[in-house]
């Protein structure tokens, strides 16, 4: 076993990713799922039905751990051949999670807004596409990244 301290962290740029993403996913669930609470609330006080639909807003900063597990993968092959890329994990993950942050925030404005209306769930859909958009584009480009740091 080598006892050095550098082999220690190999891992760190892999578990960062992973983490930071993971954290923004649950910030944004958690703050979306406060306001679809609120919204079937509101509904539930004035007998009126409470849309299911909102789940799906809920649900969409979950993907973003999707993708930090996806660079997540990549990062340990290139951390096993010795190459540690912690920058990488660090910086990825950051905007990974911030994305899904961000859209937790846009879901919680779009159960509010279904809440009370009932209605503009295809628009709303395509705002909190536009946030994963930045998360599948950091995803798409850091592994592109690590494509040209593997082949050197």
């Amino acid at each position: 076993m080598d006892t050095s301290i550098l082999p220690q962290f190999k891992d760190l740029g892999a578990i960062l990713v992973l983490a930071l993403a993971a954290i923004g996913s649950g910030w944004g669930a958690g703050v979306a799922g406060m306001s679809a609470i609120g919204a079937w609330k509101k509904n539930f006080s004035q007998n009126k039905p409470a849309s299911f639909m909102l789940i799906v807003f809920v649900a969409a900063p979950l993907t973003q751990t999707v993708y930090g597990m996806i660079v997540m993968r990549q990062l340990m092959e290139i951390a096993n051949k010795g190459v540690f890329l912690w920058s990488i994990g660090a910086f990825a993950g950051t905007a990974i999670g911030l994305s899904a942050l961000w859209q937790g925030r846009c879901a919680a404005c779009a159960c509010d807004a279904m809440g009370e209306t009932g209605k503009g769930f295809g628009n709303y859909l395509v705002v909190l596409g536009m946030t994963e958009t930045v998360a599948l584009l950091v995803m798409a480009f850091t592994l592109m990244l690590l494509g040209v740091v593997k082949s050197v």
